[in-house]
């Protein structure tokens, strides 16, 4: 059997051998690396060479430039838009101040104007005052009365005021007393109150503005009024007024 073995070693039919260089792993996965590190840098240039040869290069750039050029027209118009809004603020803050102040400058216009109203009345009020003042026919020499009136407040109270004048210029002092006497009915019958409850004293130069205060009964109607001014037992003047609807129910 060994012989068997050995000559066929030997002979034509023996198995083939075949001789090899042993290298070492490392340095088999460097030649790797630097295989792949050369077909890489092929693929790129050519990579590169194709897209010369299709001009994308070019259009990259294009595109780019393009774009940092809308980028630059948009930013631009950021900045615009930012400052009219703030021109935009800036003006409704100063609408918002003048309207302010415009509402303000109304309302004093309109508290001046019913000062104004006020004064103007007070202003009547003075000159019919005055006008009073005027001399007319009637009374006793130079003495008179003028502006006997009435008003009902409060429902049961009767306010009364009376003017009384000496018409000449240097007149001396008067001295006398003032009475004021009521007239009406009461729950339907005659009613009056005498001028003990409202005389007062009469002093004046020129002319002297007298007022009283009465408390009326109830269901009471005054229908006139009569003031009339004494020195002594003599009557130097008078006056009479008729009133509607004074009344306390």
């Amino acid at each position: 059997m060994r012989f068997r073995l050995f000559h066929r070693r030997l002979t034509i039919s023996a198995p083939r051998m075949a001789v090899r260089s042993s290298l070492p792993w490392p340095l088999r996965w460097a030649m790797l690396a630097i295989m792949l590190g050369f077909c890489a840098a092929i693929g790129l240039w050519a990579f590169e060479l194709g897209k010369d040869i299709a001009g994308l290069e070019d259009q990259n750039v294009n595109l780019v430039a393009q774009l940092r050029s809308e980028i630059q027209n948009m930013t631009r118009q950021l900045g615009e838009l930012k400052e009219e809004r703030d021109q935009a603020v800036s003006s409704a803050h100063t609408a918002t101040t003048l309207l302010t102040t415009e509402r303000a400058t109304q309302e004093s216009l309109t508290a001046l104007n019913k000062k104004l109203e006020a004064e103007n009345q007070s202003l009547r009020d003075d000159l019919a005052f005055f006008e009073r003042l005027i001399p007319t026919s009637g009374g006793s020499g130079d003495l008179a009365i003028r502006g006997l009136q009435a008003e009902l407040q409060n429902g049961n109270q009767l306010r009364w005021q009376v003017l009384v004048i000496q018409a000449r210029k240097n007149a001396l002092e008067f001295n006398g007393v003032l009475e004021v006497t009521f007239n009406g009915t009461q729950s339907g019958k005659a009613w009056s109150m005498g001028a003990e409850k409202s005389a007062q004293t009469v002093k004046i130069r020129q002319y002297g503005r007298f007022t009283g205060v009465i408390e009326l009964p109830p269901k009471t109607v005054v229908k006139s009024i009569t003031a009339k001014v004494q020195e002594g037992k003599v009557v130097r003047a008078s006056q009479t007024i008729q009133l509607l609807a004074q009344s306390k129910d």
